[in-house]
């Protein structure tokens, strides 16, 4: 049995080949081959190996050597897989591949011990409890990284940025992931973040975001979060996808044989918001699979801006096919399309405005002389009218105040202090959201459109 599952994985089964005779000759050949040399080891190697062992490092080599994302999963593996896929599994919270010999990070996910070491997109995992990864396969690998909850696990992680190797120690969590999550920003934008595709993420997202869209009466963007989303299942990304169209292809699905092409259209009636909302993207270089198609579906309809930065570029589909009682082997079986029929294999999405993550610093600015410094100024008429409004205005603040017991800096609980730390009354993650600069700059976008938008003359 084939299941439609992962980075996305959809149920193929690819074409079967048509052998000359000599074609044949040559293939029983070279299985003979692997016979005479399977049984050679098994009869001269320096210590009896296990027949499992042998096998399954044969299955592993010849996938592998195909590309990065197909290999073999025996039983543990592929069970342990299928529970991811579910939303809950047990390891570091760390979505990996395979490069130059390395394990290199695509995404770590939100909250997990990956996530609070620092691990970042783009670093390289070079030893596991020091033991070199170089030689390893990328299940073997993901593996030795896996384990009982509470266990520890030292990583050697390779940085772009240091010179020297960062020494890791985590401890391994089960991982129970809410894959999509909503929050509202000040009074009239929505933020949703998804954090890989599973099987619950589209019905956590209408569900979250509907909690919050009572807060928001005046709904005017919304800003959906892709940023280090490594992917996850086809269907939810052509179901996300769908919430956010009313009409169209979502992608389309090409294998080596062209008759099996298959696309995948947006339903009318089930979307999120209506047309008139604008939608912000965010993505970044660990926005990979199922991400991507869902930021380049939008973006080929002109139904989101695309903000951030290039994303992975992973542009294939595997298939999991089980096979019986020994695990399931993931195969590259297609590649993925874009509504224009772009391929962003290797290649990633560009987004529409390039905005790199960036900390902003104040410069404290020399002082400069104004029109207010220079003497026998002439009043401002309306700053005066201004100040004597609040004089009229303070004097009954302050009786209330007293009145009442509370001090008046207690009315401005929902503020931040000088340092920017979290008072009471302020939403989780408004602190973070406040030093995330690429979201700020969405956040932008709207507060232009919106601008622009009142004062345009009527048409």
């Amino acid at each position: 049995m084939r299941r439609l599952i992962v980075l996305p994985f959809v149920c193929a089964l690819a074409a079967i080949p048509v052998f000359s005779y000599a074609e044949k000759s040559d293939t029983y050949q070279l299985l003979n081959l692997f016979g005479d040399v399977f049984e050679r080891v098994r009869s001269d190697y320096v210590e009896e190996p296990k027949d499992t062992d042998l096998i399954e490092a044969a299955i592993n080599g010849m996938l592998g050597s195909l590309d990065p994302h197909s290999g073999y999963m025996n039983e543990k593996s592929f069970k342990e897989m299928q529970v991811q896929t579910k939303g809950e599994f047990g390891g570091l919270g760390i979505e990996v591949t395979m490069e130059n010999g390395l394990v290199k990070v695509v995404s770590p996910i939100d909250d997990t011990p990956a996530f609070k070491a620092g691990i970042k997109p783009g670093d390289y995992i070079s030893h596991i409890n020091d033991e070199q990864v170089m030689g390893l396969t990328l299940a073997k690998a993901v593996e030795k990284m896996r384990g009982p909850a509470d266990s520890k696990v030292k990583l050697t992680v390779l940085r772009e940025d240091t010179t020297e190797p960062l020494e890791l120690t985590l401890v391994r969590a089960v991982i129970r992931i809410k894959s999509a999550r909503a929050r509202a920003e000040g009074d009239d934008i929505a933020y949703v973040r998804v954090t890989q595709f599973n099987e619950q993420t589209t019905e956590l997202m209408r569900d979250d975001f509907k909690r919050i869209k009572k807060d928001l009466p005046n709904l005017r963007g919304l800003v959906l979060d892709l940023r280090n989303n490594p992917g996850g299942l086809l269907d939810q990304a052509i179901s996300v996808s769908d919430a956010f169209l009313k009409q169209g292809e979502i992608v389309s699905t090409r294998e080596r044989d062209p008759s099996r092409t298959k696309r995948y259209s947006a339903r009318d009636g089930d979307e999120l918001v209506g047309d008139d909302i604008p939608i912000v993207v965010l993505i970044n270089g660990g926005s990979a699979s199922a991400s991507e198609i869902v930021a380049g579906a939008l973006q080929d309809h002109k139904r989101a801006i695309i903000l951030g930065t290039k994303s992975f570029g992973k542009g294939s589909v595997q298939t999991v096919i089980p096979l019986t009682e020994h695990g399931a082997i993931r195969l590259t079986t297609a590649r993925y399309y874009t509504p224009s029929g772009h391929s962003i294999q290797a290649k990633g999405i560009v987004p529409d405005i390039t905005v790199e993550q960036a900390k902003i610093e104040m410069v404290k600015a020399e002082k400069m002389r104004s029109e207010a410094d220079l003497r026998k100024r002439l009043a401002n008429l309306d700053e005066k009218k201004a100040k004597d409004a609040k004089k009229q205005e303070d004097a009954p603040e302050a009786i209330d105040a007293e009145d009442d017991g509370a001090d008046p800096a207690d009315k401005k609980s929902d503020k931040k202090d000088k340092d920017g730390k979290k008072k009471a009354g302020m939403r989780d993650g408004d602190i973070a959201a406040a030093e995330d600069f690429q979201l700020q700059r969405g956040l932008d976008l709207f507060r232009a459109v919106h601008v622009y938008n009142r004062l345009s003359p009527e048409k």
